[in-house]
Formats: C-alpha cells, sequence, structure tokens
C-alpha cells in the first residue's frame, strides 16, 4: 500500500470575508464555518475561536483534537465516520500541518476531558500548545448526559472531524509544499536485504472498554468494544481509519490528531530497511473480563509469532484496568519467543510512591514510562479562557476535583488552577511525542 501525504505548513490562521489557503495562511470566513458546523441540529448554541502558541489562554474543556485534511479524489477522510466506507491507507491524502480543530465544551465538561494551556509554564505539558488551535466552542441538546460525568460527547466530536474535512477542502486543488510517502510492501513480497533484518510489530491498544456504545474508539466507523486483535497496514491508521472516543482520562487519551501523526509508527517506518523489518501494526483492543484480555493476548501473541517478528513493542491508550490487558499482551508475547518493550503512562499517585502499574510481571522487563498522570500542577492565571473554567472542578474531569480538604478546589478565585496531569489533554503523549525524561534520585 502506498499512501501520498500531501502537506502545507500552516504559519497564521485568521478570520476574512473567504476561507481558503494560500502562502502558509489559512483564512476563514467564520460566519460561513458556524454555519456549516450548524447543520447538526444537536448543536444549539456554538462560537469559534482560534489559539496561538505563546498566548496566555487557556482551554477547557477539550474533547476531541483533529488535523485538518482532504483527499483529492473525493474520498471521505475519515471512512465510516465523515462519508462512505472504503479502504483507507492508499492514494493521496492532504494536509494542513501545524494546526489543528479542537472540540470544546461551552460549558460543561466530562470525564475524559482535558485543558490546554497555550502559553506559559502549562505550554510544556501538552503538545497542542505548538499548534493552532482552531476551537469548536460549543453547547449541545444532549441533555441525557448534561449531569453525567461521564458523556459521549457525540455532537462535538463529530463537528471536529467534519469540520476538519471542510478546512482540509481549502488545498485540495493545490501542489503541497512537501510531499511524504508511506510505502510498506507485503510481508511476504519483500527483498531478501530487508526480511533479513530483525522483525518489529507495533501492537496498539486504543480505548475500548465501555460495553455501552458510543464512549470508544471507532475503526473505520466500527465501535471498538466490538473488536478483536486484527493484523492492520501502518498506512490505514495514519490515514484516518481510527478516530479518538471520549471514555479515556485525557492525559492518557490519543486524539484523532494522534492517530493521524502516530510518531512511534513513523519513526519504525524511518527504519525500516535500515535497522529493522517493519511488519506492521496489530490492532488489538481493551477489555473488562480477565477472559477477554486473555483472548485478546493470545490472538496477539499468536498473529506476532505467524509474522515471524522478532520484536514487538506495545503501546496501550490508558491506565488503571488496561494495564492487566498490556501486561498480559507482554507476557505472552514474551512466551513465543518475542522480544517486546512496552509503552504506557503510570499512576504512582501524586507522590510518586505507589506501585505506577496496576499489574506486573517479570516478563515485562523493557518498559517506557511517559509520565505519572497523579503529578500534581499549579498554573496561574491565564488572561483568557475558551470554553468554562469551572468546568475543571465542577464535572468530574479526571484530574480535576470540586473540594479537597487540604487542596481545596481545582480552581481558584483568582482563576488559577491545582490538578492532577490526569487532566491535560493528550498530556503523556503516549502516541511518542513525549519530551518528558527520567531523573534519578
Amino acid at each position: 500500500m502506498k499512501l501520498e501525504m500531501g502537506n502545507f505548513h500552516v504559519q497564521d490562521v485568521v478570520f476574512a470575508e473567504k476561507t481558503f489557503y494560500k502562502d502558509g495562511i489559512l483564512s476563514i470566513n467564520k460566519e460561513e464555518a458556524l454555519a456549516f458546523i450548524k447543520e447538526d441540529e444537536h448543536i444549539i448554541d456554538l462560537d469559534l475561536v482560534i489559539a496561538k502558541p505563546g498566548e496566555s489562554t487557556r482551554i477547557v474543556p477539550v474533547k476531541e483534537a483533529v488535523e485538518p485534511r482532504i483527499r483529492p479524489d473525493g474520498r471521505a477522510v475519515f471512512p465510516g465516520v465523515t462519508g462512505d466506507l472504503e479502504m483507507a491507507g492508499e492514494g493521496r491524502l492532504h494536509a494542513l500541518k501545524g494546526v489543528s480543530v479542537l472540540g470544546v465544551g461551552m460549558h460543561y465538561g466530562s470525564f475524559g476531558d482535558g485543558l490546554i494551556d497555550m502559553g506559559g509554564e502549562g505550554a510544556k505539558y501538552t503538545l497542542f500548545s505548538q499548534l493552532i488551535n482552531i476551537c469548536i466552542v460549543a453547547h449541545t441538546d444532549e441533555e441525557y448526559e448534561r449531569f453525567e460525568q461521564q458523556k459521549k460527547n457525540t455532537a462535538i466530536r463529530m463537528a471536529s472531524h467534519k469540520f476538519a474535512e471542510y478546512l482540509g477542502s481549502t488545498v485540495k486543488d493545490l501542489d503541497p509544499e512537501e510531499l511524504e510517502v508511506f510505502e510498506i510492501e507485503p510481508v511476504t513480497k519483500r527483498d531478501e536485504s530487508v526480511s533479513k533484518l530483525p522483525s518489529v510489530v507495533l501492537v496498539m491498544q486504543p480505548q475500548s472498554q465501555m460495553e455501552e456504545l458510543g464512549y470508544n474508539d471507532l475503526v473505520y466507523g466500527w465501535d471498538m468494544n466490538k473488536y478483536v486483535p486484527s493484523f492492520m497496514n501502518p498506512n490505514e491508521i495514519l490515514d484516518g481509519a481510527l478516530i479518538s472516543g471520549s471514555f479515556m482520562p485525557a492525559s492518557s487519551k490519543w486524539s484523532t490528531y494522534d492517530f493521524q501523526n502516530f510518531p512511534t509508527i513513523k519513526e519504525l517506518y524511518k527504519e525500516h530497511g535500515k535497522t529493522i523489518n517493519f511488519l506492521g501494526v496489530i490492532m488489538s483492543n481493551l477489555n473488562v473480563s480477565l477472559e477477554q484480555k486473555k483472548r485478546s493476548s493470545i490472538f496477539v501473541a499468536q498473529m506476532a509469532k505467524s509474522l515471524g517478528a522478532d520484536g514487538a513493542i506495545v503501546t496501550e491508550e490508558g491506565y488503571g484496568n488496561p494495564d492487566a490487558d498490556y501486561i498480559m499482551c507482554l507476557a505472552a508475547l514474551e512466551d513465543v519467543g518475542v522480544k517486546t518493550v512496552g509503552i504506557s503512562n503510570e499512576c504512582t499517585g501524586r507522590d510518586g510512591g505507589s506501585q505506577p502499574l496496576v499489574t506486573l510481571d517479570v516478563k515485562a522487563n523493557a518498559l517506557v514510562s511517559t509520565g505519572n498522570v497523579s503529578q500534581l500542577i499549579e498554573l496561574p492565571p491565564a488572561e483568557k479562557v475558551i470554553g468554562e473554567l469551572e468546568a475543571l472542578a465542577r464535572d468530574g474531569l479526571s484530574g480535576g476535583w470540586s473540594f479537597d480538604e487540604l487542596l481545596g478546589s481545582s480552581v481558584k478565585e483568582d482563576g488559577s488552577i491545582i490538578m492532577e496531569n490526569n487532566a491535560m489533554f493528550c498530556g503523556d503523549m503516549i502516541a511518542g511525542w513525549s519530551t518528558k525524561t527520567m531523573k534519578e534520585f
């Protein structure tokens, strides 16, 4: 499969009389854009706000992030979601780089929502402070979940995907400034010089634990709670086959932007044919019962062994209960002779003294940590808030609270905040973005 990614590097985003892209500037007719988003009858109040790196701007509650893209041949950017169901991973795709569409609650937050600071001390905690964010700030009529801590956030999340495609259309007929090519030969048809290199497979465990449909990540529009581990071409992931759900605590989340740009996949591509033979992706899942977890680990180990993998990287979206799937999968791979490295965050408590993963195994002896979800973060007030700051304390965001006997509320009267890293949107960057380092004391 050959995927051509035509990139357009956005230097600025402005509101203007016409929506178009030229010379690094993305111009948006705000009135037309709002009318397009409001085609979803469930969105009852709406604003569109641009947030730029370095600004004293705080965005919360953030529900989703998507890179604007378009397919010149007219196929849907997210097959099975924004259009007809067709295979992803082949053909030409155009992408606006350096920007993201953020889905933001105008008022109400949820367990899986997060916070982004565009400037100051808080900016270092998330990749999205480095991007120009086009924020869909919306209020919906989804009254049935208004006061639920766990929300599906369907209208706002779907609006983010559709609007990202809408903005991507500005470069549909333009010549890309840069062309990336992702091409990987069928596993059994590779050159001998490649086949003799150490064979590596990437195992991904997207969030799929919610048995009620609508909360989980989607693959080709299919709720991944109904999914079983399968072999996928890495191009499919980069090309819109997966989109993010609403369940995972924010710092542990893979947003749709993460799937579209998954750095671990891109690094494996860079080494393919040089130091490794990159076989592809075993797309696994995260389960509820022990039997389900065991079954998935068997599927993964069998596929890796049958593919002839010498090594594997396993990465999970989440922590806590998913740690059982993660460690069981690592152990199962080691049992069939596949040397395995794991990438995840950890939950060691606010003092760093707790067991980092819910369950451990001596076979899981090569683990990469992307950070502690419970780390306390204190940040001063921001000059501007996009969304509603009180949501961090009031609405059950995984890293915020309305009252703590020692720390008080997450949101102080002056607009300063204290929260756990849990609430930093995609803050642990488990997809492979992380700039964090370990320090030994």
